[in-house]
């Protein structure tokens, strides 16, 4: 029994969490990138239990700023496929497993 408490919690100290933003795919040039990720991180902290309230503040600063037509998913276990403009995509992690898509629709 001490055997599996122990396995249990070198299982736990194994898993990473990173705290800052993890990029996983953008298209997005360097500037538009940055700013969004400054959006999104703002956003995050904001609204740190409620991921429809994140998405929604994304959604509407990036409407703001770069033109209308921008969709946001935020969540922890989803998958997508989309079709979307060049250059407006933005895939990215934060605060360890919040998943966060970006994309302007055609």
């Amino acid at each position: 029994m001490s055997e599996l408490r122990k396995q249990e919690s070198v299982d736990d100290t194994k898993r990473i969490v990173h705290t800052y933003p993890l990029m996983r795919h953008t298209d997005m040039t360097d500037e538009m990138k940055q700013e969004t990720v400054e959006i999104i991180v703002a956003a995050c902290e904001k609204h740190q239990t409620n991921n429809e309230s994140v998405a929604r503040v994304i959604k509407e600063t990036m409407d703001k700023r770069y033109g209308a037509t921008w969709h946001c998913v935020v969540g922890e276990a989803f998958g997508f496929e989309v079709s979307y403009e060049v250059r407006t995509l933005l895939y990215m992690f934060n605060a360890g497993n919040l998943a966060i898509a970006v994309w302007k629709c055609c």
